[in-house]
């Protein structure tokens, strides 16, 4: 039955949203009993969902829903990726969340809800489909930001998300109706087909501007440091990884996919958002003392190195943006876990400042932050440096030798703040209390993010690019 068909092809998206209803009764029905153990559940569900989607990377592309939902090998990938980060994101928020008094299980639920946003958004083949998906993800994203009640900080942050992504889903929207009313049709396959106009043209760039306000690309990221410093941290977090690869993945695969035929239209607009965001990101972290706003500017930054694959075009591009994506998510969940591992008994530890003498008082963190900074650097070996040197190629290729050499004078200008994390770590010494030990699923998403960005793992690098790039030729 088409019912059936369209359910399986689903199926990631509808175990998500299935367990999130049926956490809303057990929540309801049990209260604060339910509250650890949904943590457990979501990130079973989220792991399901990842292992659904991954299966689905090795079929051709299909359609659900009379075309209104699409996988792709290409789609397929990034939902895989995105769910399983959600998920170690979602174990490791547990210790934060009960020290803080919000070990709630609606928090569960908005990561579920969120996510299942990210995979509409990721398979729509319709604009009203995209639109759902978006704001699914934003909708929870805004209440995940001001989940802290107890904080005026988390509060700030969620409002200033919540006004500012407003207005981005208006643009969205605006830009929707400008290209429904030129084109006279929602579904993708017939907007690529369709003839092009003046109006559309304008519809493509507000579309781009709302896309680039949720991924935190310059110049539509003023709500990025403030919100990722005023949020709790295991919200940053999420927040961090697996949308921030969806929002990628989605902005590359409707440029490529939809709006194929209109490359000279976008390219150059890509590639100056991605100018922007390489600039901003690096010169705004150099002056920056708490980690988490400067880590907001290392994110800015790096989206504009992803988005440097979009502008690349086509098959090279798209591999490239999802290597690049799956790297930097990898390397962030590990570093906001060492974030989240470090707490004296006055509080989180956020500032640079606190990182003084980690080498003394926790060696291991201390080196598994070395690795990953560099990593984040694009130092090589690590594998940060292959992610960018698969988009710098991506790029040159593409004969855009200027936007490589902004990614070169970003990388280099980044290396300022990043180098004083390690400065702090290794050459400074603290007279602050002993940070209290970690808890265990931080200690494993910290060391196995920190495995996955050392250079020994060059073959199974190897092995996913590999991947990436027979999915991006596929989908």
């Amino acid at each position: 039955m088409d019912i059936l068909n369209d359910i399986s092809i689903a199926a990631p998206e509808a175990l998500l949203i299935g367990v999130a209803l049926i956490g809303v009764l057990l929540g309801a029905t049990f209260k604060q009993s339910f509250n650890g153990l949904s943590r457990l559940l979501g990130a079973l569900a989220l792991a399901g969902a990842a292992f659904l989607a991954a299966s689905q990377s090795a079929v051709d592309a299909s359609t659900a829903f009379n075309g209104l939902y699409k996988v792709t090998p290409f789609i397929a990938i990034a939902k895989a990726v995105s769910y399983g980060v959600g998920a170690i994101a979602l174990l490791v928020a547990g210790g934060y969340l009960h020290r803080e008094n919000m070990n709630k299980f609606e928090y569960t639920l908005l990561v579920m809800f969120g996510s299942a946003g990210m995979g509409v958004m990721l398979s729509a083949n319709n604009l009203m489909t995209l639109y759902m998906g978006i704001e699914t993800l934003s909708l929870s994203s805004y209440v995940l930001a001001a989940f802290n009640r107890d904080s005026r900080r988390s509060a700030e942050a969620g409002l200033k998300y919540f006004v500012l992504g407003a207005l981005a889903s208006g643009l969205l929207l605006f830009g929707c109706s400008l290209v429904y009313g030129y084109t006279g049709f929602a579904s993708f396959e017939q907007i690529a087909a369709a003839d092009q106009s003046i109006g559309l043209t304008f519809g493509l760039v507000l579309i781009l501007m709302a896309l680039s306000f949720k991924a935190s690309a310059a110049p539509f990221h003023v709500w990025t440091p403030d919100v990722y410093e005023g949020a709790p941290t295991p919200v940053v977090t999420f927040f961090s990884t697996a949308p921030k690869l969806a929002t990628v993945a989605v902005l590359a695969n409707i440029m490529f996919t939809v709006f194929g035929v209109y490359e000279e239209s976008w390219m150059l607009i890509i590639a100056i958002v991605s100018a922007i965001s390489m600039l901003v990101g690096a010169f705004g972290g150099l002056a920056q003392n708490n980690i988490k706003r400067l880590l907001a500017y290392s994110s800015i930054a790096n989206v504009g190195y992803a988005l440097m694959g979009v502008a690349a075009g086509e098959v090279n591009g798209a591999a490239s943006v999802l290597t690049y994506m799956t790297i930097y998510v990898i390397t962030t969940l590990g570093m906001f876990g060492i974030v989240l591992a470090m707490r004296r008994r006055d509080g989180q530890v956020e500032e640079i400042s606190d990182l003084n003498g980690l080498s003394t008082s926790r060696p291991g963190l201390a080196v598994a932050m070395t690795v990953l900074v560099f990593s984040v650097a694009g130092i090589p070996p690590m594998a940060g440096f292959l992610g960018k040197w698969v988009v710098f190629e991506a790029a040159l290729k593409s004969e855009l030798y200027w936007l490589v050499a902004v990614g070169v004078i970003g990388s280099v200008v980044s290396l300022g703040y990043y180098l004083r994390l390690i400065w702090a770590m290794w050459a400074k010494t603290s007279d602050e209390e002993a940070l209290e030990p970690a808890d265990g699923m931080v200690s494993v998403s910290i060391y196995g993010a920190t495995i996955l960005a050392f250079p020994v793992l060059v073959i199974w690098i190897g092995w996913m690019t590999g991947i990436i790039g027979t999915a991006a030729a596929a989908g």
